[in-house]
């Protein structure tokens, strides 16, 4: 199995899980949108936290820990793009961020169905459910995003006149557990560019979608 195969649990800086069928939520940033020393140290918080977890015997608990703690550290690296003083803020372009759109919108029905997302001047949030394949094998997020992201960047870098990496490499993904997760989670997407400061309303940000909305 290659790279972007399907695989239940792998982990690089970050741990990602993709269960068969799942609905995922999924952000992904511009390369040097968060500073090197603030990323290192949330990377570093997050490694001390699994070994805590890891001495946690109760496999049950350690679950309720684990999705507590992921949530938690979600948010702080969510807050830094957000109040990210330095960095680019390419997706911020009407243009890039139409495109950025289109996209998301063109995979809807072919590799994943599409729940929502949001497109920030730096970041991305993408809810999602990976279909099936070919027999039972899903599309693998990796694959996906690797796809996504790869166009997304050879166009946007046209666009700009520039070249070099447009993307951070790695993404936080997130199994969405339940219709209340679910909930919780789409409306933390719309909400974001409110909670940024950019408009009043979510339905004021051009560059947001809920299907069920």
């Amino acid at each position: 199995m290659g790279r972007l195969g399907w695989k239940s649990f792998y982990r690089r800086n970050l741990p990602h899980i993709q269960l068969p069928g799942c609905t995922l939520f999924v952000t992904f940033r511009l390369a040097g949108s968060i500073p090197a020393e603030a990323a290192q140290s949330l990377i570093a918080e997050g490694r001390r936290v699994d070994a805590a977890l890891a001495r946690i015997a109760d496999l049950g608990e350690r679950e309720r820990r684990r999705s507590l703690e992921q949530r938690r550290l979600f948010g702080k690296w969510d807050a830094a793009l957000d109040t990210a003083a330095v960095g680019p803020l390419w997706l911020g372009d009407p243009g890039i961020a139409a495109l950025m759109a289109d996209c998301l919108q063109y995979r809807d029905g072919r590799v994943y169905d599409l729940d929502a997302y949001c497109i920030m001047p730096n970041h991305v949030h993408l809810v999602c459910t990976p279909l099936v394949k070919e027999g039972d094998n899903y599309y693998s997020i990796s694959s996906i995003m690797h796809s996504l992201k790869g166009y997304v960047a050879r166009q946007a870098n046209v666009l700009l006149g520039r070249e070099g990496a447009f993307w951070q490499h790695e993404n936080y993904d997130h199994v969405v557990r339940d219709e209340g997760e679910w909930q919780r989670i789409v409306y933390y997407v719309l909400d974001n560019p409110v909670k940024a400061g950019l408009v009043q309303t979510w339905r004021d940000w051009k560059w947001s979608y809920c299907k069920q909305l």
